[in-house]
This record gives structure tokens, C-alpha cells and sequence, in this order.
């Protein structure tokens, strides 16, 4: 049977609404009385068939992942039989979600990718056709200078130049990639536009700098140099530009009669697993950049290096694609 699926909508919100004021009492660790626990049950198993006739209906309705999140949410709280590990559970979730929620706006993460890039071809093509814009477009002093000049300095260096301090340089890597990732995601709130504009920069940044190392043949030291912690940074702060721009358009676009509020809420779930997930991985790649990125030949193959993030980046990828494909849907009954 198809559905009026607004009217549908409208007209089971308050139950989804009331059912999702429970699930945040219980996830805060508040006891529920018989009553109260009674009514959760039963508005549980409304929110469940109601998913159910959702997803009979050809085109997928707006309201389908909140009302899916809220439905797996519930069948957490109702099946774990102890809150001693809550963050073991929490983490376990996480590595379900995170590419499920990739996946699920792969649509918007082409859009990602083609305004990253086009920003990394427009860094390139500036400093080709104007080599005094160099100083401009680098972010860093210490890449101003001769490609050949410092791939020499590092070379000579007999890797002890952070010594004692890795893990410092780690958490500073940690904590300022995860401040930018956290700002390209947050300015979705410009309804997308400052989230594209930061996703150009950083492509800028990137074009430019590459093509400053293979214009001077030193392609091979730039891709044992960014590749170990490239192939995990990179697809992050994708990552956060996916998640900006899943913003600004939940801003922009309305949904039938649903308030700002229904649709920031329908949402909610999903930024805060693209947050947690990009976090995750920024602290992988701070701990790779600071032990073995800065490392290089002859200390570190360059090749091993190079073979290293080529194994990375094919992980990630097979983690996208296939990780949680088959796990158990929340059963109703």
C-alpha cells in the first residue's frame, strides 16, 4: 500500500518525539519507572513498524534515517544487559556507523571531492603560470623554500630532529586537524558555503605544494612524505567537508512541512558519528605523521613508506564500502 507519507509523518512524530524523550533519559543513566518503561515498550514497537512501512515504499522518505537511528538506539537500551562498558559498546557502534553513514551520502561526498580537488588543480595551475605566488599560497615558512634544498636537510638528518618530543608533536597534530576538521564541518552552519570554500583552500594548499616537489624531481620524497599520513588526514577532513555540507543543505532544502528543528534533528545522529569517526582517524593520523612520516631515507625506505600508505588507503576504502553491510537490523519482535 502506498502511503501518504507526509501526512504519515505528521501524523507519528509526537509518538517518535515522545519515544526519543525516553531514549535520552536512558542514555543519560536515568531509571525509568514500571509505567514509564511500560510506554517505552510499547513506543518501541510502534517506532519499529512504523520503520517497517517506511521502508516498503519505493521512494525513501525524509524522516527514514531518523526514524532508523531511533529504532537502533532503542534496541540498544533494551537489549544491553549491562552499562559496565559503555564506551567499549559506544566504540563498537561507531565502527558500524561510521561507514554506513559515509555510504549513505556518497552523493554529496562526490560534490566533496570534486570542490577539494578543483581547489588542488587551481593551486597547481596558479603557481605554474605565476611562481611569485608562491609565498601566498604556502602555508608554511619552511615550505618556501627549494623543494631540493630541504629533502637534502631532511636527508642528512639523522632522525632525532623531534626527539623527545613525538609525542608532543602527535597530540599538537591530533588536536590542530581535528580543530580543522571540526571547523570545515561546523561551517556548514553558512549553509555550506564557508564548509566549500575551506575544502578549496586546503585542495589549494595541497596542488600547489605538490606541484612545487615534481617540478623540482622530488616527486618520490613527496609521496613517502605525505602518503603514511595522507591517506588517512586527507579522506578526513573529506570526511568533515561531507558532514558541512550535509548541514547547509538540511539548512537550505525543506522537507514537506517539517520545522528547521524536525530536520536538524533528523540529522543529529549522523554528525555526531561523522564527528567521533574523523576524530578517530586524525588521531591515527597525527600518531603516523609524527613516528614515521617525519622519518626518511636512508633511515625509513622511501618505498616502505609508499607501500605503507598505499596499505592504508586500501583498508580505509574496504572499510567504507563493506564494513557493516550485513550487521542485524533491529529485530520488532
Amino acid at each position: 500500500m502506498i502511503l501518504d507519507l507526509e501526512a504519515f509523518t505528521r501524523r507519528r512524530q509526537p509518538e517518535w518525539q515522545a519515544f526519543e524523550n525516553l531514549l535520552l533519559r536512558l542514555e543519560a543513566g536515568a531509571r525509568l519507572s514500571v509505567e514509564e518503561a511500560e510506554r517505552f515498550h510499547r513506543l518501541y514497537e510502534k517506532a519499529a513498524s512504523d520503520l517497517a512501512r517506511l521502508r516498503a515504499q519505493a521512494a525513501e522518505p525524509e524522516a527514514l534515517p531518523y526514524l532508523e537511528s531511533l529504532v537502533a538506539r532503542g534496541f540498544s537500551e533494551m537489549n544491553s544487559g549491562s552499562r559496565r562498558l559503555p564506551f567499549l559498546r559506544g566504540l563498537t557502534d561507531l565502527v558500524f556507523a561510521f561507514p554506513a553513514t559515509v555510504r549513505r551520502h556518497a552523493g554529496l561526498l562526490l560534490w566533496v571531492c570534486a570542490i577539494f580537488f578543483a581547489g588542488a588543480l587551481f593551486g597547481a595551475g596558479v603557481l605554474f603560470f605565476d611562481p611569485a605566488a608562491k609565498p601566498v599560497l604556502m602555508p608554511f615558512s619552511h615550505l618556501l623554500g627549494d623543494p631540493s634544498e630541504r629533502v637534502a636537510q631532511e636527508e642528512a638528518a639523522d632522525g632525532d630532529q623531534l626527539s623527545g618530543a613525538k609525542s608532543t608533536f602527535a597530540a599538537y597534530l591530533m588536536t590542530h586537524n581535528t580543530r580543522v576538521a571540526i571547523l570545515t564541518l561546523a561551517l556548514g552552519l553558512t549553509f555550506g558555503i564557508g564548509t566549500a570554500i575551506l575544502l578549496f583552500y586546503n585542495g589549494a594548499i595541497l596542488g600547489a605544494v605538490a606541484l612545487d616537489y615534481l617540478r623540482a624531481g622530488e616527486g618520490v620524497f613527496l609521496t613517502a612524505w605525505l602518503l603514511p599520513h595522507g591517506s588517512i588526514e586527507i579522506p578526513a577532513i573529506l570526511f568533515a567537508g561531507l558532514g558541512g555540507l550535509l548541514l547547509g543543505r538540511t539548512l537550505l532544502f525543506a522537507r514537506g512541512r517539517m520545522s528547521l528543528g524536525e530536520r536538524l534533528r533528523t540529522i543529529r545522529s549522523e554528525i555526531v558519528v561523522l564527528i567521533a569517526g574523523i576524530a578517530v582517524l586524525l588521531i591515527w593520523a597525527g600518531i603516523v605523521e609524527s613516528f614515521l612520516s617525519q622519518y626518511h631515507a636512508p633511515i625509513v625506505p622511501y618505498s616502505a613508506k609508499i607501500a605503507f600508505g598505499f596499505l592504508q588507503l586500501t583498508l580505509l576504502a574496504a572499510y567504507l564500502l563493506f564494513c557493516g553491510r550485513r550487521r542485524p537490523e533491529p529485530n520488532p519482535a
